[in-house]
């Protein structure tokens, strides 16, 4: 059996957090200097987009590494399931 903790994708989605964080961290700092909130509320939707871009890359690194992995050799439907299941996420 597969280590579990052990993605492929885990360091890109590490990479796409800490870029996340300091967004965050430049916003607050945006805030502190009391910036427009048109520049503030632009950041932060930035920062929103990158956090759910990492979970939507999480959830199909999931259903990759870990689904499909364990699928026996005529896994037609339950690829077809995955598929579908993918392009739900997308609306997470």
């Amino acid at each position: 059996m597969k280590d579990h903790t052990r993605h492929p994708s885990h360091q890109n989605i590490v990479a796409r957090l800490k870029r996340a964080q300091g967004h965050l961290l430049g916003t607050i700092a945006m805030i502190e200097a009391e910036r427009s909130c048109a520049d503030i509320a632009q950041q932060l939707h930035a920062i929103e987009k990158a956090i759910t871009n990492a979970k939507k890359a999480l959830i199909h690194d999931h259903i990759d590494f870990c689904l499909e992995a364990q699928l026996d050799s005529d896994p037609a439907p339950a690829k077809r399931a995955i598929a579908e299941t993918k392009l739900i996420s997308k609306y997470l």
